[in-house]
């Protein structure tokens, strides 16, 4: 597998698309706004889908997809507090301050939908 993709439900793909592009450096695929837009990093592909999507349709039981929860996209950072600052100065709504574990530094960013992204820096040997 070359390619991992993962889908996340958005209120907005055109902010969407220019928070994955601007922030976090993602490339634009393609774009059929305001129902769907991919962008890549890497080897992920970020499906964005709109309210008007495919994706967006209510279930059998009538709930609908919708942005936010707990599951999220994890990228490596190299230098967590220099990915902090610059976000911040950006205006990027973060979840929490950055936490340190055994394994390194991590905190959440939420996209404009409130999809959450966590940026990670490993522990240095």
């Amino acid at each position: 597998m070359t390619m991992v993709n993962v889908r996340y439900m958005v209120d907005d793909v055109e902010a969407a698309v220019a928070f994955y592009m601007n922030h976090l450096g993602f490339t634009l695929i393609s774009k059929t706004a305001p129902a769907f837009a991919d962008v890549a990093l890497g080897d992920l592909r970020l499906l964005l889908s709109g309210p008007t999507s495919s994706a967006g349709r209510p279930m059998p039981d009538g709930r609908r997809p919708a942005p936010g929860g707990w599951n999220r996209i994890h990228l490596i950072v190299d230098d967590l507090q220099a990915e902090v600052d610059r976000l911040r100065r950006a205006g990027v709504h973060f979840r929490n301050d950055i936490v340190t574990g055994p394994g390194g530094s991590q905190i959440l960013i939420d996209d404009p939908s409130g999809n959450p992204i966590e940026l990670f820096q490993p522990r240095r040997a």
